[in-house]
């Protein structure tokens, strides 16, 4: 409960920086997951700088689009009520995912380094089987987010949630 309290009290001070911060930290920890317990890996073979990579995605780009995504959605849709969730769920699912969905699969192939060609072939291969494993998912996450959630925890609480999927996208993204 300390711990808690204290990441409250971050947030309450420093709330960009440590949504920011949670984010990259929980994808730091789904590519962990992602190499020991699916892929199997062992310490040994262990990628590092993969995981730095996951780290930096969620600092530098999910953190700060998710992050910013919920202030957006909360001016779009204000409300907490049953409907106004659902409102911001489908606009979320319908229209933020797949965008976002794509660029962070064309960025994690950049960031891979492989040339425009081959991410684009990665991309159309990798991208439908993760937009539709994304709706077996997020919606119903997504739901009870808006509708259960203040504001300033949401990204928290996805991230949270998000160590799962995120442990999927970077085997995903990964997988050559």
């Amino acid at each position: 409960m300390a711990l808690w309290r204290a990441y409250q009290r971050a947030l309450t001070a420093h709330p960009w920086k440590v949504q920011v911060l949670t984010a990259g930290s929980l994808m730091g920890l789904g590519d962990v997951i992602s190499q020991q317990l699916v892929e199997r890996r062992g310490l040994q073979a262990h990628k590092t700088g993969r995981t730095l990579t996951m780290v930096s995605l969620g600092c530098g780009f999910v953190g700060p689009v998710v992050g910013g995504w919920y202030k957006v959605l909360d001016r779009l849709i204000p409300g907490t009520t049953k409907v106004d969730a659902l409102k911001k769920m489908l606009l979320d699912q319908g229209g933020f995912a797949p965008c976002f969905l794509g660029c962070f699969l064309s960025l994690v192939g950049t960031l891979n380094g492989l040339s425009a060609q081959d991410n684009w072939a990665k991309l159309q291969q990798d991208y439908p089987d993760a937009l539709i494993t994304n709706y077996y998912l997020w919606p119903a996450v997504q739901l009870a987010n808006f509708y259960l959630v203040p504001l300033h925890y949401r990204l928290a609480v996805v991230q949270c949630v998000a160590v799962i999927w995120n442990s999927y996208l970077s085997w995903k993204a990964h997988r050559l």
